[in-house]
């Protein structure tokens, strides 16, 4: 699966300046789409949404594009998926810490694309182990990550042991970089382009994990 990631600009102006990369995944970061008012979506007065569809459609790929979604003033962190010219969702980040400006959303599942099948994480939800277990447990080839700005190592942290724990590569889109994590935790690309090409092979690795713990009580019943 060749990805091609996008870390500055617009989708539109990356489609303006650029011919259509031989590649099965474009990734954009936050900057992609922007900002997305669903009401000015459907109304016709924007048309970010379509135009990731179209993109998808001339350039015979897959694309996703992070974007900051607007639903009734409910502003959240998301990242819109496309799939030769049809849009296939929208997902929201899972988790919002503390005091934020962005809600929790929803829409968590893993995309059945041309190029493979597809998990998203958005942002923070990068910190929640469990949710790459998911993704992982919904039989996803990959997952994608859409981040912001690194300020510091904790997202590469996270994103080698999310890699690890799930044993699905991560590939992550973020504000002036791009990284790769394998299934060994390791990092297998960093990049500081504005756009770079890597290859990933899907790993599948299966253990049989026992273990002890307290709980489940079963109740014999006193008669028949």
């Amino acid at each position: 699966m060749r990805i091609h990631f996008v870390t500055e600009g617009t989708l539109n102006e990356f489609w303006d300046a650029s011919r259509a990369p031989a590649c099965d995944v474009l990734v954009f970061g936050f900057s992609g789409l922007g900002e997305v008012n669903y009401a000015r979506e459907l109304s016709g007065t924007t048309s970010k949404l379509e135009d990731a569809a179209i993109l998808s459609r001339e350039a015979a790929c897959t694309v996703v594009a992070g974007c900051y979604t607007d639903s009734c003033g409910i502003r959240r962190k998301s990242a819109a998926v496309a799939d030769r010219g049809r849009i296939l969702g929208v997902s929201d980040m899972l988790g919002a810490i503390d005091s934020s400006d962005f809600k929790s959303g929803g829409a968590l599942k893993v995309y059945e694309t041309a190029a493979g099948k597809i998990g998203i994480l958005i942002a923070e939800d990068l910190y929640f182990p469990e949710i790459a277990q998911m993704l992982s447990l919904c039989d996803a080839d990959i997952i994608v990550s859409l981040f912001e700005e690194i300020g510091d190592f904790v997202p590469q942290l996270m994103l080698r042991a999310d890699a690890f724990v799930s044993g699905v590569p991560i590939a992550m889109c973020a504000a002036g970089m791009a990284q790769v994590a394998s299934v060994t935790g390791e990092i297998a690309l960093l990049s500081p382009k504005k756009e770079c090409d890597y290859t990933v092979a899907p790993a599948r690795e299966y253990h049989v994990v026992s273990g002890r713990r307290r709980g489940f009580a079963r109740r014999m019943p006193a008669d028949f």
